[in-house]
């Protein structure tokens, strides 16, 4: 069975007010699922089992769009509705220890989102049992090395664009103080 666009963990309208369902659609129904057509052409042995051990593996137009996949699926996965705030527990113990507090990681992980040149990702990730933030270009992906990823926020332009049009710090702000998912990142963490 081919790979297949994985399903959103909430309706399209569901993150409105603050990520507007035209985004949603046009982010998940049109490039997430583009990137579906494509591998699905370029390989089409490759299944949504299979779809990490690809990333880890491949290079080249095969990587290109499997780690859009597999990044796509985990940014929709990374917010929520009613979702943002500061985090609690064990992880918001490990963001104070490794960051000093939640407000000195909230600037730096905006800092990486708006320095990322072009298109690309911020991701909050556990290295080594470390957290840091770092940032990819187009379709890399912390996966491909040791780094296990927390969250991230998509800083491609369609991914904000219809929503906050050219203003990408706004949107760093809006994901992390209304839409990030802090149980799927506590998950992670574990």
């Amino acid at each position: 069975m081919p790979v297949t666009l994985p399903p959103l963990p909430y309706a399209t309208d569901a993150l409105e007010p603050h990520y507007s369902k035209e985004n949603v659609e046009l982010h998940h129904g049109k490039h997430h699922n583009a990137y579906v057509v494509k591998l699905n052409e370029l390989k089409p042995d490759a299944t949504d089992a299979g779809l990490l051990a690809i990333v880890k593996s491949s290079d080249g137009a095969i990587f290109n769009q499997s780690a859009q996949i597999w990044n796509h699926t985990f940014f929709w996965q990374s917010m929520k509705p009613k979702g943002g705030g500061k985090p609690s527990g064990a992880l918001a113990a490990a963001i104070d220890r490794d960051f000093g507090s939640y407000d000195n990681f909230r600037k730096e992980f905006i800092n990486g989102g708006m320095t990322q040149f072009g298109s690309g990702w911020v991701w909050l990730v556990n290295d080594g049992g470390k957290l840091k933030v770092v940032k990819t270009g187009n379709a890399d992906t912390p996966v491909k090395g040791a780094a296990v990823p927390i969250i991230t926020a998509d800083v491609w332009e369609h991914a904000y664009y219809p929503t906050f049009k050219n203003l990408r710090q706004k949107f760093l702000e809006t994901f992390l103080d209304n839409l990030v998912n802090w149980d799927f990142a506590a998950a992670n963490f574990k």
